[in-house]
């Protein structure tokens, strides 16, 4: 994975290669633009090719007085001499770069101490936990500029937090705190702080690189594909996910090593399969 060339990004892995972090650390603010969209690109692809279980997201990014930022906002200075035509297929290109990355078959779990303004909120949807310090800071800025959140933040925000939340925060802008995102679900957990968080981000992300690869990917594919079907297509789809970890023989591992794993102990998986 290291050896992505990633002009953007900053990946390391864990010894064992199942872990990925990814450390935002670019421009002034980490903002989002064409550069950071193809190092995703090349992120996801590696995710759904590679080895890697578990992914972990989070910025060391402060500015000059001090503030500590995640991500605040696309990289609009980029797009000052481009058309509406170019404009539009820029948008559209964020919105499935991020819709790519939230389908990986890796368990995400990012970590937020800072501002998350626009495209750092949107960003944040691409994750399947998130855990924020009280330093974070949250806002859809977007309608005030005459536009509207256009990479998840119109259409993927209101399964998070509700329609009315979602609306509260892309109608009016308002910047709300930790705590607030913690009660309206933007965030899952709240953390003492950053060495805290990223402990947190960790120790899930450990978790999730000891299990079955397949049974992982299984699983979360048929958790986010079942959210708009009806029950009877839900059962089906967890069904057939069921059946894919037999028939991998990912289940007869875990028959065959069950004390160990209830024991705490490591146990060799196979590669991970798709459905």
């Amino acid at each position: 994975m290291n050896s992505l060339d990633l002009s953007s990004l900053h990946p390391h892995t864990s010894p064992d290669g199942r872990i990925l972090h990814i450390t935002l650390d670019h421009g002034r603010v980490n903002e989002m633009g064409s550069t950071e969209l193809r190092d995703w690109e090349q992120i996801t692809a590696q995710l759904i090719d590679g080895a890697a279980q578990a992914l972990i997201t989070s910025s060391n990014k402060t500015t000059r007085s001090g503030k500590r930022i995640f991500i605040a906002g696309a990289n609009v200075t980029e797009r000052s001499e481009w058309d509406d035509a170019q404009v539009k297929a820029h948008v559209r290109w964020q919105r499935e770069t991020l819709a790519a990355l939230r389908r990986v078959p890796a368990f995400h779990v990012t970590v937020v101490d800072g501002l998350a303004l626009g495209w750092g909120t949107e960003f944040m949807l691409t994750a399947d936990y998130r855990v924020a310090t009280p330093n974070a800071r949250f806002a859809l800025p977007e309608t005030g500029i005459g536009i509207l959140p256009g990479a998840g933040g119109t259409s993927e925000l209101s399964r998070v937090i509700g329609p009315n939340q979602a609306l509260r925060l892309g109608m009016t802008g308002e910047q709300i705190d930790a705590q607030e995102a913690l009660r309206i679900g933007l965030v899952d957990e709240l953390a003492e702080d950053n060495e805290a968080a990223q402990a947190r981000a960790s120790e899930l992300a450990q978790l999730a690189a000891r299990r079955s690869p397949t049974a992982v990917g299984a699983f979360k594919r048929g958790v986010l594909a079942s959210l708009a079907m009806s029950e009877s297509d839900r059962t089906e789809l967890e069904a057939r996910a069921y059946e894919l970890c037999v028939d991998a023989g990912e289940a007869a591992i875990g028959r065959a090593n069950f004390k160990a794993i209830i024991a705490g102990e490591s146990v060799e998986w196979g590669p991970r399969r798709d459905a």
